[in-house]
C-alpha cells in the first residue's frame, strides 16, 4: 500500500502542498486566538460587555461542531480539493463579514459561516496532504502542516494585541483576505484531486447525532470553564448521550456517515483516540495557563510576560528541525515515552517558578518546554496516519479533527476548572504565594496527565511506524 497510489492525477509536489495547507491551517488556526486581547475594543465598538462577547466563541465552536462530521463526506463526493476550496472562500469571506459586522448578532452569525469554513478546512486540508505524500515523506509533510497548531496559540494574542492597538480590532479578520486570497491561488495552481468520487448516500441521522454530541460536549466544557457547572454538566449528560446513540447508529448503518472501522488500527486509535487525546490536553493547556501564572501570578506586564512567552515560541520552532533526525534514531514509542515525561517535568518546573527565578532560568524553562512540545506534537500527529491508507483516510481525518477540537477545549475546561476550585476552597491569597497557588495546582495536574499518558504510549510496538522512517526506495534501473 502506498499513499500514492491512487487516481490518475500526476504526483504533485508533497512539501508544496503540505506548505499550502498550512498556509490555510495557520489562517484558520490564528483567527481562533487572536481576537482574545481584542475583546474590550470589539465590546465597546459594539456598545456591548466583553461577557456578551462570548457569543462570538459560543458560535464559532457550534458551527466546528456541526461542520466536521461531514467534511469526509464532502470530500469523497466532490473531491477534496473543490471541498478544501469552498473552505478557504468561506471562511475568508465570512472574516470581512466579521469586521464589517455593525451589531453583535451580526457578528455572531458572521463567526458560525466562519466556524463551518473552518471545520471543513481541518480535516479535508489533511486528507489532501496523505493523498500527496509518499509514505517515506510523510513524516516531513505532517510536520510542516503541525506548525500552526504550535504557533497560533503562543503567537495569536499577541499579534492581535498589536493589531488592535496600531490597527484596530477589525484587521484581525481582514488579515485573512490576502491569505486566504494566497492560499487560494496556490491551491488552484498546485493541487490536485486525487481518488475517485464516491456515490454513497449521505447519512442524515448519523449527521445529527454526531454534530449534536459535538456541539452539546463542546458547549458544556465551555460552560464548565466559564464556571456554570450545573448547566455544564447537563450539557456534558446529554452529549455523551447523544454520543452512545451516534456510535450506535454508525456501527449498524450501511452507509455510516463516518466509518468507525479507522478505530480498530492501533497506532490511529492511540494517538487520536486514546492516550494522543490526554497528551493534547496537556500540551494545549500551557497557552492558556502561561500568561496566567505569568501576568495575574507573578505580576509581570503584558509586554514582559510577551517576552517569555515568546521563548516558548521560540523552542517551538527551533525543534522542527531535528523532530525527523530524533525519529528516525529512536523511533516512535521511545520519543512519545520520553516526550511525556519531559512535557510533565517541563509543567513541574514551570509551576514552581516564582518572583526569585532568575530571568534566564524562566527563558530556559519555557524555551526548552517548547521544544518538547513541538517534538511530541509531531509525533502524535505523524503516527496517527502511519497504517492509514485509501478509503480510510476521509474517516481518520475527521475523526482526528473532532478529537483534536475536543482536547483542545478539555485542556482549557479542567485547567479553569481547577483554579475556580482552589479560589473556592479559600486556598489562594493576595500575596505573591497566594496568587500563584491556583495556576501551580493547574500545571500540576497538567503535569501528572502527562506523566500518566506517557506510560500509556508503552502498549506501542517498538518499531511502531517504522516505514515512515526509511529512506526513499531507490529507482529502478531499466
Amino acid at each position: 500500500m502506498t499513499f500514492e497510489s491512487e487516481g490518475a492525477a500526476p504526483p504533485a509536489r508533497p512539501r508544496l502542498v503540505a506548505g499550502i495547507v498550512a498556509v490555510a491551517f495557520f489562517m484558520q488556526m490564528l483567527d481562533a486566538t487572536v481576537i482574545a486581547t481584542s475583546l474590550p475594543a470589539m465590546a465597546a465598538h459594539f456598545g456591548t460587555s466583553v461577557v456578551d462577547l462570548n457569543i462570538g466563541f459560543t458560535a464559532y465552536l457550534l458551527a466546528m461542531a456541526i461542520g466536521i462530521p461531514p467534511a469526509g463526506w464532502l470530500a469523497e463526493r466532490y473531491g477534496a480539493r473543490r471541498v478544501f476550496l469552498a473552505a478557504i472562500a468561506l471562511f475568508s469571506l465570512a472574516s470581512a463579514a466579521c469586521a464589517l459586522a455593525e451589531s453583535l448578532p451580526a457578528f455572531a452569525a458572521a463567526r458560525m459561516v466562519q466556524g463551518i469554513g473552518g471545520a471543513l478546512m481541518t480535516p479535508v486540508g489533511r486528507q489532501i496532504v496523505l493523498a500527496n505524500t509518499p509514505r517515506h515523506r510523510l513524516l516531513q509533510a505532517i510536520a510542516l502542516i503541525t506548525w500552526p497548531a504550535l504557533i497560533a496559540p503562543i503567537a495569536g494574542p499577541i499579534l492581535g494585541g498589536w493589531i488592535t492597538l496600531h490597527a484596530g480590532w477589525q484587521w484581525n479578520f481582514l488579515i485573512n483576505l490576502p491569505l486566504g486570497a494566497l492560499g487560494l491561488v496556490l491551491s488552484l495552481a498546485f493541487i490536485r484531486d486525487r481518488g475517485t468520487r464516491a456515490r454513497r448516500p449521505f447519512d442524515m441521522v448519523g449527521f445529527l447525532l454526531s454534530a449534536a454530541a459535538l456541539s452539546l460536549l463542546l458547549i458544556g466544557l465551555e460552560q464548565v470553564a466559564q464556571a456554570r457547572p450545573v448547566c455544564g454538566l447537563a450539557l456534558l449528560a446529554a452529549g455523551g448521550l447523544a454520543a452512545w446513540l451516534s456510535i450506535r447508529h454508525l456501527r449498524r448503518a450501511r452507509h455510516p456517515l463516518i466509518d468507525l472501522a479507522v478505530t480498530s488500527i492501533p497506532t490511529f486509535a492511540l494517538s487520536s483516540l486514546g492516550a494522543g487525546t490526554f497528551a493534547r490536553m496537556a500540551i494545549n493547556a500551557t497557552p492558556f495557563l502561561l500568561p496566567l501564572i505569568l501576568q495575574v501570578g507573578l505580576g509581570l506586564d503584558p509586554l514582559a510576560a510577551g517576552s517569555f512567552v515568546m521563548a516558548y515560541f521560540l523552542g517551538n520552532l527551533a525543534m522542527k528541525p531535528a523532530t525527523s533526525w530524533t525519529l528516525a534514531r529512536i523511533g516512535f514509542r521511545r520519543l512519545l515515552i520520553a516526550t511525556g515525561l519531559m512535557a510533565s517535568a517541563s509543567l513541574l518546573a514551570i509551576a514552581l517558578v516564582d518572583s526569585r527565578t532568575p530571568p534566564l532560568a524562566l527563558t530556559l524553562i519555557l524555551f526548552a518546554a517548547g521544544l518538547v512540545r513541538s517534538m511530541q506534537f509531531t509525533a502524535l500527529n505523524t503516527i496517527a496516519f502511519a497504517d492509514v491508507d485509501g478509503a480510510a483516510r476521509g474517516p481518520a481525518t475527521t475523526l482526528s479533527a473532532m478529537s483534536q477540537q475536543g482536547a483542545q477545549l478539555v485542556a482549557i475546561a479542567v485547567s479553569a476548572l481547577v483554579i475556580r476550585m482552589v479560589d473556592l476552597a479559600g486556598l489562594a491569597g493576595v500575596d505573591e504565594a497566594g496568587r500563584l497557588l491556583p495556576y501551580r495546582v493547574a500545571f500540576c495536574v497538567m503535569a501528572l496527565i502527562a506523566a500518566a499518558t506517557a506510560l500509556r504510549f508503552r502498549a506501542l510496538p517498538a518499531d511502531a511506524a517504522a516505514a515512515l522512517l526509511q529512506p526513499p526506495p531507490a529507482p529502478s534501473r531499466p
